[in-house]
C-alpha cells in the first residue's frame, strides 16, 4: 500500500518544451537523487526492505515497486499496482515577468509536459538515450511517478526569478508533492 506523505522536490536548471529523452533523463537524476534520501528516512526507510527488492513469488509481487525499462531499474513512488496517488503544487520561477505564459524558455504547457514526464519513469526504452546506463548509485533509480496519469491534481504558480541565469530557459521550481492511496470500495454488485 502507498504512504500518504508530503514532501518537497526542487530543480533548478532547464527546462525546455518538448525536450528529449537526453534532458528528461537528466532533470529525472535530479529527481533521483532526491528521492534516494528521502527513501532514507522514515516512513520510508521502514518500507524499504520489501518495497525495494524484487518479490520472492507472485504472493508478494504487490510489495515490489521495481520496474525494468531498458537498462535500468526503477523505483517509482508512486505505483497503481499499490493504488498511489500524487497531486503536485508546483511554484514555477522564471527569469521572465509573471503571466508571459509564451516566453522565450517555451510556452508553459509544454515545458510542464517535460516535467511531468520527467517525474515519471520511462514507459519504454525509446523515451531513453540508447547508450545511457546506471551509474553507480543510480540501482534502484528512483523517481516520482510509475505513469503521470497517477496525478490526481496540478497546481502552478508562476513568478519572476530574481537571479541571474544561463539562459531563458532556466528555471527554479519547489515541486510541493502530497502521496495519498485510493481505495476501491466493494458495493456488493454482481457485474
Amino acid at each position: 500500500m502507498a504512504l500518504p506523505m508530503d514532501f518537497t522536490l526542487t530543480y533548478r536548471g532547464d527546462l525546455k518544451a518538448n525536450a528529449g529523452p537526453q534532458e528528461k533523463q537528466m532533470i529525472r537524476r535530479c529527481f533521483h537523487q532526491q528521492l534516494k534520501v528521502l527513501w532514507q528516512q522514515f516512513p520510508l526507510s521502514a518500507v524499504r526492505s520489501t518495497h525495494l527488492k524484487p518479490p520472492p513469488n507472485e504472493k508478494n509481487a504487490h510489495l515490489s515497486i521495481l520496474r525494468r525499462c531498458d537498462h535500468f531499474t526503477f523505483a517509482p513512488l508512486v505505483c497503481a499496482l499499490q493504488r498511489g496517488t500524487a497531486s503536485l503544487d508546483i511554484t514555477f520561477l522564471r527569469p521572465e515577468a509573471p503571466g508571459s505564459l509564451i516566453t522565450q524558455g517555451g510556452d508553459i504547457d509544454n515545458r510542464l509536459k517535460t516535467l511531468l514526464d520527467a517525474l515519471r519513469m520511462p514507459h519504454n526504452h525509446n523515451e531513453l538515450q540508447p547508450d545511457d546506463r546506471p551509474r553507480d548509485d543510480e540501482s534502484p533509480f528512483f523517481c516520482l511517478l510509475e505513469d503521470d496519469n497517477l496525478i490526481t491534481g496540478i497546481r502552478v504558480v508562476t513568478d519572476r526569478l530574481l537571479e541571474e541565469t544561463h539562459n531563458t530557459s532556466e528555471v527554479l521550481l519547489l515541486i510541493k508533492v502530497s502521496t495519498a492511496t485510493y481505495q476501491t470500495v466493494n458495493l456488493g454488485l454482481r457485474l
